[in-house]
C-alpha cells in the first residue's frame, strides 16, 4: 500500500560496483549495519572486501557467514572492535593497518541508545563515548590510509534525534544531570558536528586554492527502523512492536548509508547530512561552526590525541 511505500522512504538506485574496494562497517552484525554490509558485499563480480567491526564476535561471525553464503563474496571478514574501550579501538586500527594496504569506505554505523547511566572503559558517558568519541578516535587512526586510497568516503550514521541535542560542555559526561533520551540526542548532534568539522578540514584551503584530500565525510539519518537499538528501554521495545508497520525494515533503513557510500553523484559532496537518500535539514545547533571546532578540540583532549 502507498502508506507503507511512504514509510519505506528513499532507495539507493546506484548500481556502482565496488571491485577491489576495502570497506569497514562498525556494528554490522545486526540491523542497518548488517544490511549495509550485505548490499556492499554484492556489488561487483570481484567483490569488495567488507570488514565487519564488532564487539560481539559470535554474532558478527553468524552475520558474516550468512552474507558470504547469500552474496558469494568470500571477503566478508569479522574483526573485533569495542567502541567503549579506546584500547580495543587502537588494537583494531593497528591490526587493520598491518593487514590492509587500502581503505576506501569507512562507515561509522555502530551505536548505543537509551542506556541506563554508565561509563566506558575510559570513563566517558556511554552514549558520548561509543557514538561520538569511539568513532572520532577510529577515524583519526585510519585517516591516513583513507587519504592514501582516495577517492575515499567517511559515512557517519547520525539521527533526526540530533535536533533534540546540545553539546553540554559543562557536563559532557552527564555527571550533574542525566537523561538517557537526551544523552542519545546529544551524541547524535556530536556526529553531525564532527562530520561538519572533519569535512572542512579535509577540504583544506590555501590562499584561495582548494587543496582537498579527495576524502569526503557525510552524515545521515537512517529513519525510524525496527532494530535492536531500543533494547535498553522496555517502553520503546513495546512501542516499536505496536508501531512496527510505521517503522522501516533494516533493509529500508540501510538505504541512505549505502547511498552515501556508493552514489556517483556524491563523489565530491562533503559535509552534508542526508535522509531518504537526499539532503535533509540540519538543526541550527548542527550548523554551529564554533561549537563544532570546540567539540573537536575537547574530543582530542579527552582522547589524548593531536589532530590538526
Amino acid at each position: 500500500p502507498s502508506c507503507r511505500r511512504y514509510v519505506a522512504g528513499g532507495r539507493c538506485k546506484s548500481t556502482a560496483k565496488l571491485e577491489g574496494k576495502v570497506v569497514i562497517i562498525t556494528g554490522a552484525n545486526t540491523g542497518i549495519g548488517k544490511e549495509t554490509a550485505r548490499d556492499l558485499a554484492r556489488r561487483g563480480k570481484c567483490s569488495a572486501r567488507v570488514i565487519i567491526a564488532c564487539r560481539n564476535i559470535a554474532k558478527a561471525e553468524a552475520a558474516a557467514s550468512e552474507i558470504r553464503a547469500e552474496t558469494g563474496n568470500q571477503q566478508v571478514i569479522v574483526k573485533k572492535l569495542d567502541l567503549a574501550d579506546t584500547k580495543s579501538i587502537r588494537e583494531f586500527a593497528e591490526k587493520f593497518l598491518e593487514e590492509e594496504k587500502e581503505l576506501h569506505i569507512l562507515i561509522n554505523n555502530a551505536g548505543v541508545m537509551l542506556c541506563p547511566y554508565s561509563k566506558t572503559a575510559d570513563g566517558f558517558e556511554m552514549h558520548l563515548g561509543v557514538n561520538h568519541l569511539g568513532h572520532f578516535l577510529l577515524t583519526f587512526l585510519l585517516l591516513e590510509r583513507l587519504k592514501q586510497s582516495a577517492p575515499a568516503r567517511i559515512v557517519n550514521v547520525s539521527s533526526l534525534a540530533h535536533h533534540g541535542g546540545r553539546i553540554r560542555f559543562h557536563d559532557l559526561h552527564g555527571e550533574k544531570s542525566y537523561n538517557r533520551g537526551l544523552a542519545y540526542c546529544h551524541s547524535k548532534l556530536a556526529n553531525v558536528l564532527f562530520t561538519r568539522e572533519l569535512a572542512r578540514r579535509l577540504q583544506g584551503k590555501l590562499l584561495y586554492f582548494a587543496i582537498g584530500t579527495k576524502v569526503t565525510a557525510n552524515a545521515l539519518h537512517p529513519g525510524s527502523v525496527r532494530s535492536e537499538l531500543v533494547r535498553h528501554s522496555f517502553v520503546m521495545t513495546w512501542l516499536w512492536k505496536i508501531l512496527s508497520f510505521f517503522l522501516k525494515t533494516p533493509w529500508e533503513g540501510a538505504q541512505t548509508s549505502v547511498y552515501c557510500a556508493v552514489a556517483e553523484e556524491l563523489d565530491s559532496v562533503t559535509g552534508q547530512y542526508f535522509s531518504d537518500c537526499q539532503p535533509a535539514y540540519v538543526s541550527p545547533r548542527g550548523r554551529d561552526d564554533e561549537t563544532a571546532k570546540k567539540l573537536w578540540s575537547v574530543s582530542c583532549e579527552l582522547l589524548g590525541i593531536q589532530w590538526d
